[in-house]
């Protein structure tokens, strides 16, 4: 009966699931739901946008968000979560908030809040990718993403009159 319950214990420490700690997973589910609410952003940005440079800006969020979401999820999976299969409620919220902008204010309100949320993001990155399991190796890699992201977002308020 011992070596059972030590054999059980033994599968659990080695499993994946086990090994992750709580705040990679918690970083990685804010990632995607990250991702996912930035290829809505970007689409949206592509509909509502007035200027050429929002509607470039929104198509590069939906490719590079599109292709680091693939990668996020599949670090969730190699730390045993289940990643979410969507944005969070907050982000969906300020999507239909967005979704009732169009032309100059839509790229205005636009540029602001992705300057913030880029700004955002990139700290909570920065931070994560101190860590060695596959959360901080995803972190790590994109960094440099998130950072071309904000400095183009930064150009838009520039342009937006902000």
């Amino acid at each position: 009966m011992k070596f059972t319950s030590l054999a059980i214990i033994a599968v659990f420490a080695a499993s994946p699931a086990f090994a992750a700690s709580k705040p990679s997973q918690t970083f990685l589910k804010k990632a995607i739901e990250g991702n996912y609410a930035e290829i809505e952003m970007g689409k949206l940005a592509q509909q509502n946008g007035q200027s050429p440079d929002v509607k470039k800006y929104g198509q590069m969020l939906t490719d590079d968000h599109s292709a680091a979401n693939q990668k996020a999820m599949d670090a969730a999976k190699s730390l045993g979560m289940t990643p979410p299969n969507g944005p969070s409620a907050k982000q969906k919220a300020e999507y239909d908030k967005m979704s009732k902008m169009t032309g100059a204010r839509f790229d205005r309100d636009f540029a602001t809040h992705m300057v913030t949320d880029h700004q955002k993001d990139l700290a909570e990155y920065k931070k994560e990718a101190k860590q060695s399991d596959a959360a901080g190796q995803y972190a790590k890699a994109s960094i440099d993403v998130l950072q071309k992201h904000l400095d183009a977002a930064k150009s838009l308020t520039k342009s937006s009159g902000r």
